[in-house]
């Protein structure tokens, strides 16, 4: 695996793929709220589940920690 940050890329599709990979993410996080459905994501290598509450919890957490 490539530790380089994508970002950085000096093709700039490959470091705007950045960007929309966390559109894709915020979308699926989105419809499973409004489905009422859990999803898996990996965190610190470990693939965990989350519940639609769970994803309102976090939702709401980013929210107020961006409105202050």
């Amino acid at each position: 695996m490539n530790p380089k940050d994508i970002r950085t890329s000096n093709d700039p599709d490959l470091a705007g793929s950045y960007a929309a990979m966390l559109r894709a993410a915020r979308s699926a996080e989105d419809l499973a709220i409004k489905t009422n459905t859990s999803i898996v994501v990996s965190l610190d290598g470990r693939d965990v589940e989350l519940t639609a509450a769970e994803l309102i919890k976090i939702h709401e957490k980013e929210s107020n920690s961006i409105n202050h």
